[in-house]
Order: structure tokens, then sequence, then C-alpha cells
């Protein structure tokens, strides 16, 4: 692990904690240890941890308590909790769980490795979102047309791109899209190759041959994937090529996102 992600185990079996501190502190993470609740809310106050280990069954205030305080603390409600439980029994797992908690080690069934691998999955996950934070306010602004004559996969993608902060329109077909290009210039056009009227082929060449348009990104998307829609689409400056069923609406977001950021627009 890199970055001195800081761990706080709050747990009061003296052996167990010392094995945890040893573990965690070779694998490059700063450690903190507590052995009881009430000493452990102090110090994750103090240091808020990038991820706590907690006990249930501890002096002064147990993990219930700890973990019902922390939700309750908007500076600690987001900080994620691995559990080390004495049972694991299905009563004790769905009330932590309830109480916001990410995973449980039972104590009977530990080892330092899996303790290891579910520190690690957790800090690599809230490094993601917190990447993934930092690109939607990125794309805040940011214009997508989407031009698609299904309404379903139109609807699909607007919500999609629209959680993730771009500024999205809709147009059901290639005469709409060319009308709408005309009041207001998007950064990306998502476009269908097979629509009544006005094919996506048809839009793509309209875009490509005014000076207005020149630097939108394209992706095409076609049905098939045919060889001959694939060569028409780079032959008329096409960015990219998708087949509709091959990718995953992440995908998609992934692909606009590196073309927008390719081009300066994020």
């Amino acid at each position: 692990m890199s970055d001195k992600k800081k761990i706080l185990i709050i747990e009061d079996e003296t052996i167990l904690g010392e094995l945890l501190m040893q573990r965690l502190g070779a694998e490059g993470c700063e450690t903190f240890w507590a052995v009881d609740g009430e000493t452990g809310m102090e110090k994750m106050r103090e240091v808020l941890p990038d991820l706590v280990l907690l006990d249930i069954v501890m002096p002064k205030k147990d993990g219930y308590e700890v973990l019902t305080e922390m939700r309750a603390d908007t500076a600690l409600k987001d900080i994620p909790v691995i559990v080390i439980s004495n049972s694991g029994q299905p009563v004790e797992i769905k009330r932590i769980v309830e109480l916001g908690v990410k995973d449980y080690i039972v104590k009977a069934q530990f080892s330092p490795d899996e303790v290891l691998e579910k520190v690690c999955k957790y800090l690599n996950r809230a490094k993601r979102n917190a990447k993934e934070k930092s690109a939607k306010k990125r794309s805040s602004g940011v214009k997508i047309l989407i031009v698609e004559d299904d309404p379903f996969l139109s609807s699909i993608a607007f919500v999609r791109l629209e959680q993730e902060g771009y500024k999205v329109s809709v147009a059901t077909d290639g005469e709409k899209a060319l009308a709408l290009l005309k009041k207001e210039i998007p950064d990306l056009i998502l476009l269908d190759i097979v629509m009544p009227g006005v094919s996506g082929f048809d839009v793509l060449k309209a875009v490509k041959a005014d000076e207005r348009y020149k630097d939108i990104s394209v992706i095409m998307f076609s049905n098939l994937g045919q060889e001959h829609e694939i060569e028409d689409s780079k032959k008329w400056g096409a960015d990219d090529f998708l087949v509709k069923a091959k990718f995953t609406p992440r995908e998609v977001l992934e692909k606009i996102r590196w073309l927008l950021e390719k081009k300066g627009r994020i």
C-alpha cells in the first residue's frame, strides 16, 4: 500500500491488537490502536483514519455504540469499518450491516492475510470513489448530445450521463439532432447510425463539414458493427465506434471521459 493510509484498530485483546499493528505497519500503513470504544472514539476524531477495524465486545463502549456514534457524526460517518467479531451470528451481522459496516471477520477464522486483503479492498475502493467524485466535478457543464431513436437506450444513457455531471440533451432522429446543433454546440455526440429519415452517417457528414462543429467528438453507435460501418465512420471523421451489445454503460462512460480528456474538455 502507498500514501501512508491511516488505520485505527479498536480491539481490547492485546495479542490480536499487536498482531494487527505489526502486520498493517509492515505494509506501509500508519496504524493506531485503542483498547476500548471510548478511547477509540477519541482517537478517531483526532486522526480521522481512512479505515477502522472494530471489535464488538469491549469495555466502556462496545462496537455497536461506536458505530451508532460514528453514523451520527458527519466527520466520521463515511469512514469504512470492518468489524472483527467473536461469533459471526446472523443476528449480529444483520445489526452491524444496518449500522453501515462494510465487512466483518470472525475471530475464530481470523488470519492476518484475510484482514490485509479486506483492508486493501476497501482502501482501494475509497480511492476509486474519490477519483470518480473528482471526475464528476470536472464533467460539470460539459455538454453531450445523444442521438438515438430507441427510447429505452436513450433514457439509460441520459440518466447515467446526468449522474456523472454532464449536461445532456437528446434527439430521437438525425433531423432533430441537426436542429439542436444550431441552438447549442455540444462537446461530444453519441450518434446512432440507423435512424428514420436522416441517418447517423448523414449527421456525421454534416457535423464534420461545418467549421462550427469540427471540434465536436463523435462516437458512433451500431447494433451490428459491420466492417463497412466501422470504415465509413472513420472515413467521415468519427472519433470512435461502439457496438451496442458489446459495451456496458460503465465502459461507455469511460470511453466518453477518455475522449473528452484527450481533447482537453475536462
